[in-house]
């Protein structure tokens, strides 16, 4: 399956940030993609043991199959490793839901570019 096959249609994808606390985007972000069927949901969540109803794994390196795609819901500044470290476990490709790049101004900028570079290295 091509690269961009995969995030259109991924078999297996880790939510990094999911969580049970209502009107969260973690949490949010996890119900729809319950919706889907036809795929594996591996909520990636530190202290969390289980996430509505599903086993949570504490980093993207435990999960115990391969990950076509990771959502990496969390903080701006938490983005630049947890995309290293999905390039690192060989996920194909990941989707960054979070706030604070360009629209903070150069600081923001920073992080974008520093994110590209690290995707570029792994081919993500």
């Amino acid at each position: 399956m091509g690269q961009l096959q995969t995030m259109f249609n991924p078999a297996t994808v880790a939510l990094i940030g999911a969580s049970e606390k209502e009107g969260s985007v973690g949490r949010t972000i996890l119900e729809n993609l319950l919706l889907a069927k036809d795929r594996q949901i591996f909520p990636i969540n530190p202290v969390a043991d289980s996430v509505l109803g599903l086993k949570s794994y504490p980093r993207i390196g435990s999960v115990p199959e391969h990950v076509d795609m990771a959502i990496i819901a969390t903080p701006a500044a938490t983005v630049p490793a947890l995309v290293e470290e999905c390039g690192r476990e060989g996920v194909d490709g990941a989707v960054i839901v979070s706030a604070g790049f360009k629209e903070i101004g150069e600081e923001g900028e920073k992080l974008n570019r520093k994110i590209g570079e690290i995707g570029k290295r792994y081919g993500m």
